[in-house]
This record gives structure tokens, sequence and C-alpha cells, in this order.
């Protein structure tokens, strides 16, 4: 028997987040594709980003149907390992003595942007795992019923 349980406004919000941070990646793509930065891989580049957006897409719709593999999917892979790999370069930059006000003096109108965009990148990121893990979404994923293949075993 399935629970028709509706969705909790924390899983939907969720869920929106998650198209903001696609949404922002996409433009990232583009603006560092648009500047010519990309260099030589950029059309290996933008089909590696783009499967990675289609595919979270997908997870994300998923978990909406609440889906505990989604959550857990999107939580691993965009949310601890996705973020490090937006993070792990401007940590280490700041790390090597490099000094953000400098580089905000000399960035042009396109660096502010993308530095614009990642900031809500990666803010959309974070607050769509947490919003996945409050109380009542936690309740709306454990009220859905696994899935099961023809041999009725929960997979």
């Amino acid at each position: 028997m399935r629970i028709d349980t509706q969705v909790p406004a924390v899983v939907r919000a969720a869920f929106v987040l998650w198209l903001v941070a696609v949404g922002a990646g996409i433009f990232e793509t583009i603006l560092v594709v648009a500047s010519g930065e990309a260099g030589d891989g950029a059309a290996a580049g933008v089909a590696v980003r783009s499967a990675v957006f289609a595919a979270a897409i997908l997870v994300a719709f998923r978990m909406l149907a609440g889906r505990r593999w989604a959550r857990l999917t999107l939580t691993l892979g965009l949310g601890v390992l996705g973020t490090l790999s937006l993070v792990v370069d401007p940590v280490l930059w700041l790390v090597d003595g490099n000094s953000l006000g400098t580089l905000l003096a000399n960035a042009s109108a396109v660096d502010l942007t993308f530095g614009v965009s990642r900031g809500i990148h990666v803010a959309a990121v974070l607050s769509a795992c947490a919003l996945m893990f409050a109380p009542s979404a936690n309740a709306y994923f454990r009220s859905r019923p696994p899935i099961t293949t023809g041999s009725h075993r929960p997979v």
C-alpha cells in the first residue's frame, strides 16, 4: 500500500534550492566559456557539467517524491563532494597568502558576477541540505515506502 503524504514545505523549499544551485552552476559555466577562460577543454568541461546538472535535477525530483536514496545522493554527491569542488581552490588561494581585498580591487565585472553567483550556488546547496534533514522532512522521508522490485524486496 502506498502512503500519499503531502510534501512538507521544507522539502519543497529544498527542491527549489537545488534548482537554484543548478541554475547558478549553469550561469557560472556560461560566464567561464564566454570569457574564454575555459581553455582547450571547454567542450569536455561543458559536457561533464551538463551531465551533472541533468542528474542533479532528476535526483532532486526523486527527492521531492520522498525517495531516501535521492536525499542521500544529493547530500553526499553535491552537498559534500560538490561543495568541496567549489571551495577548495579559493580556500587554497587564501591559504597561500593572497589578499581578498586586492582581488576585489582588481576584479572585473565578470569576476564579481561570477563570485556572487558562486556564493548563491554554495548557499543554495548548503541550505537545501539542511532543509532536507529538518524534522518535518525526516518524517516525510520515513513515511515513504521503499521501492520494491518484482520480487517484492526493498531496493
